[in-house]
C-alpha cells in the first residue's frame, strides 16, 4: 500500500468526530477522486496534507508559532515521497518540527479541515494560492520530553486547552474536543475559547 492507497482507506473508513470533518471527510475523498497528485503540492488547486496534534500527560497542547505566517498552531505539513501512509507524514512532521523523539501516534485521525493557503515554492513550484485538506492526528509526548525549535517556527510552547495563545490559526480549537474525547477526558467549552 502506498501514500495514496492508505489515505483512501483511512478517510474512507473514518468516523468523523463532527459534522463539520464529516464535511471535510467528503471533500478530501472527492479531491482524491482525482489520483495521487492530489498527495503532493504539484497539485496546485488543493492537496493533502497532515498534522499533529502533541499533548502531555497534563493535558497541555503544543503548538508553534508559525515563523512565516505569525500564527500559532498545530505542527503538520506537506506530505513527502517517503511517508507511506498519512499518520507516518504527520509523525515525520511532529518530530521534525517538534524536536522530540518517541510521540505516541493515536493512528485515527481526530479531525479534517479544509482552508486556503498560499503554499511557498518548492520543487521548483512557485508559490500560489491552493488548499490544504489537513488530516489531522493526536500523539502523545513522552514523559520528560522536550521540545525544541526548528527552522519552521517562531516558537514553540505548551498550553492549557483553556489558555490557548493569541494571535491562534483558525481550525485550530476544533481538534480540542476530539482529542480531549480520544484521550478520555472532558470536551472544554470552545465557546469560551
Amino acid at each position: 500500500m502506498n501514500l495514496y492507497e492508505d489515505a483512501v482507506r483511512v478517510l474512507t473508513s473514518w468516523p468523523a468526530t463532527s459534522d463539520a470533518a464529516e464535511v471535510n471527510r467528503k471533500r478530501t475523498l472527492g479531491l482524491l477522486a482525482e489520483g495521487p497528485d492530489a498527495m503532493t503540492r504539484a497539485h496546485r488547486a488543493g492537496h493533502v496534507t497532515a498534522s499533529a496534534l502533541i499533548v502531555d500527560d497534563a493535558g497541555r497542547v503544543l503548538l508553534c508559532l508559525h515563523g512565516r505566517l505569525g500564527l500559532w498552531m498545530q505542527l503538520g505539513g506537506h506530505c513527502e515521497a517517503g511517508d507511506e501512509t498519512l499518520a507516518a507524514a504527520a509523525l515525520r512532521e511532529a518530530t521534525e518540527e517538534s524536536g522530540i523523539d518517541g510521540l505516541l501516534l493515536d493512528p485515527e485521525p481526530i479531525d479534517i479541515d479544509v482552508h486556503e493557503v498560499r503554499c511557498g515554492a518548492a520543487d521548483g513550484v512557485p508559490a500560489t494560492p491552493s488548499v490544504h485538506y489537513d488530516v489531522r492526528f493526536l500523539f502523545r509526548a513522552p514523559a520528560g520530553a522536550v521540545e525544541r525549535i526548528s527552522a519552521e517556527s517562531s516558537e514553540l510552547a505548551w498550553f492549557a486547552v483553556d489558555e490557548l495563545p493569541s494571535p491562534l490559526a483558525a481550525g485550530v480549537v476544533q481538534q480540542i474536543a476530539p482529542a480531549r474525547a480520544r484521550l478520555g477526558g472532558p470536551a472544554p467549552d470552545v465557546d469560551q475559547m
